[in-house]
């Protein structure tokens, strides 16, 4: 959800595809289903994930059902918003407040969840959560400043990035290197760590662009004037 006069921008490479589906999924919600429990059922989907990253350190067998969590958040967090929206009953500010004050939270659980699963270290996880979280409130911010509401960056977005943790979960379970391990500055470090950390040097790297880029628009837009005494 997003404020009712912002643009919003999706570009998304599974966009379309998903619109179509989250519209059929909302038309079939029994009477009872509202879009507050919705979004409590994403925030159940990444505790979900969470409770099967920690079991895997003693069976790696639980990485399987993690992507069910990330599945279920999906399912809870991407309809709430459309089911508003198709049955019109939309709360524009009760809305966004709590869909990202939510979305914070499940971000967290997330991050968390990959720290305490066994194929990434727990300050990479953070490293990626500082720079998700950095990606979320830039987009508030252009929300408000420039009414542009945006959803996703490129072709990615919420929904591509748990296909990508998803695709990163099966991997590891079948790769054979994933107990090699290098030792930097007396830490170890596997493959999955260094992706980790390329994934937040990927998210600060957008941040500091499409921040650069919009600074020098809105300089034009609001520039600075003379004072008057």
């Amino acid at each position: 959800m997003g404020n009712e006069n912002s643009e919003r921008i999706q570009t998304s490479i599974l966009n379309a595809m998903e619109k179509k589906a989250l519209v059929w999924l909302a038309e079939r919600q029994p009477a009872w289903v509202t879009s507050d429990m919705l979004s409590y059922v994403g925030v159940a989907g990444a505790l979900l994930f969470v409770v099967f990253c920690i079991l895997a350190n003693n069976n790696i067998d639980y990485l399987w059902l993690a992507p069910l969590g990330l599945v279920i958040n999906w399912y809870g967090d991407s309809l709430d918003g459309t089911l508003a929206r198709v049955r019109k009953l939309q709360r524009p500010v009760y809305g966004f407040f709590i869909d990202h004050s939510l979305d914070a939270l499940t971000t967290c659980l997330i991050c968390a969840g990959i720290g305490l699963s066994p194929f990434m270290r727990m300050d990479v996880a953070l490293v990626i959560l500082a720079g998700y979280l950095c990606m979320s409130i830039y987009t508030y911010l252009s929300t408000i400043v420039m009414s542009e509401f945006r959803l996703t960056y490129g072709k990615l977005g919420p929904t591509e990035v748990r296909i990508i943790i998803i695709v990163v979960c099966i991997l590891y379970i079948f790769n054979p290197w994933k107990d090699v391990a290098y030792e930097i500055a007396g830490e170890k470090w596997t493959v999955f760590d260094f992706i980790g950390c390329a994934v937040a040097a990927i998210l600060f790297l957008i941040y500091i662009c499409s921040m650069v880029s919009d600074l020098r628009r809105l300089s034009i837009q609001d520039p600075a004037k003379p004072f008057k005494k």
